[in-house]
Order: structure tokens, then sequence, then C-alpha cells
């Protein structure tokens, strides 16, 4: 009786299944047309709005992949890093930073080879190094706020086209047959549509990126600014030991 009983349960459940699958094909087979009908309704202007919404989506899934904090700034690069700033050896960081790639190595690299010329080159070293990864964190991304100022644009430039092919219609035919005026309107409020669809994404992944940027640009520059206030700190030591070392020789 209860294999008989989970034998029926488990027909039910694919009666279930089945139906509900047949229910969102057919829904799917439904929705396509009108979402191709929808896309005919725009015009021609919908063609580049499409290709907006290619470009914003590629340069979202771009960014999102380039940056994550573990590529910036590697967990381990810092902990080794710190281990460093720690015990002072501040000779062992050029070595380490040669070991790996990213943001935060590649600045560090460019101010230590410049560490013999004195603090001033370095410093200066770090800063062109650190402009050339702010601009390489920030790429793409005025492309991705121009995507969210043109595609509104380009609705609005569908939603003048639509109402003038409105009003022709109705200098043509009269304004007794309603089908006509309708698909010109329905051309301007479609592209209107498509063209803030598109937008408002772009423009909030714009502002999310562009966060994003400002938080690890601080917090590199968090890093750099200690590294430096210690090897600052360990400059007048060391003189004092190179004086002591001259002093004891003279005599």
């Amino acid at each position: 009786m209860k294999a008989l009983a989970f034998l029926t349960s488990i027909h039910f459940l694919l009666l279930c299944t089945s139906g509900a699958l047949a229910v969102a094909e057919k829904e799917i087979a439904t929705s396509e047309p009108q979402v191709w009908e929808w896309f005919q309704k725009g015009g021609l202007l919908m063609y580049p709005i499409a290709l907006c919404s290619l470009l914003s989506l590629a340069i979202v899934l771009e960014r999102l992949f380039a940056l994550q904090r573990r590529k910036i700034i590697p967990p381990p690069f810092l902990q080794q890093l710190q281990n460093c700033w720690k015990r002072g050896a501040m000779h062992e960081i050029l070595p380490l930073c040669q070991q790996s790639e990213a943001p935060l190595t590649r600045i560090l690299k460019a101010g230590f080879r410049r560490l013999e010329l004195g603090l001033l080159e370095t410093e200066r070293a770090i800063e062109s190094a650190g402009q050339h990864e702010i601009a390489l964190l920030t790429a793409h991304l005025r492309m991705l706020g121009a995507v969210g100022v043109i595609a509104p644009m380009l609705g609005l430039l569908g939603t003048v086209t639509g109402m003038i092919k409105a009003f022709e219609n109705i200098a043509q035919s009269g304004a007794g047959n309603p089908n006509l005026v309708a698909s010109g309107i329905a051309e301007a409020l479609t592209t209107t549509a498509a063209g803030l669809i598109v937008a408002i994404p772009s423009l909030a992944a714009y502002h999310f990126f562009r966060a994003r940027v400002d938080r690890l640009v601080y917090e590199l520059e968090e890093i750099v600014t200690t590294l430096l206030t210690g090897f600052q700190a360990t400059q007048p030591a060391a003189a004092d030991e190179e004086n002591k070392h001259a002093v004891s020789q003279s005599r």
C-alpha cells in the first residue's frame, strides 16, 4: 500500500510538472511574438537602442569582473606587504611586487624602483603610476555613462518622429481614422519606453562602478601613504646609524 501511494504521488507530481512545462512553453511561444511586435512598433530607432543595451550589458559584465577587490589589492600580497612593513624590511618590497601583477603591485613597483633617488622621486613615480592605474580602473565607464545619456535621446527622437508620422497621417486621411494616428503614437511611446529601459540601469551601473572605483582608490592611497610614512620614519634612523659609524671610524 505504501509503495502504491508513493507511485501515485510520483505520478501526480509528474503530471503537475508536465502541465506546468506546457503552460510555460505556451507563454514563451506567445510572448516572443509580442516582444517582436513591440520592437517593430518602435521603428528603425529601436535598433540603435538595442545596440546601446548590448553595449551597456557588455561593459557591466566586464567591469564586474575587472573591479573585484582581490584583483586590485590581492589579499596574499597585502599580507606579505604588511609583514615587510612591520619588520622594517623596505628592501624586500620591490622583489615582492615583481612576483605578482595587480594595480597595487604596479604602483609600488614604480615607486620603489626609484627608492635610491630619494623620497621625493619615489612619491612622484608612485603618483604617476597611480594616475595611470586610475585611468585603467575607470576604463569604459565613460562609455557606460554615454549610453545612459544617448539611449533616452534616441527614445526622444523616436517620440518626435512618431508624432510627425501621426500628424502626417491626420493630414492625409483626416482625423476620422484613429488607427492611422495610433501607429505613429505607438511608435513614439515605444521608443521612449525602450530608451528609458536602457538608460536607467546604465546610469545606475555607472554610478555604482564610480563609487567602487573611488573606494578602491582611497584604499590604494591609504596603503601607499602608510608605506611612505614608514619609509620616511626609517630614514632618520638610518642616517643616524651612518653618522655614528662614520664618527667611530674617524676616531
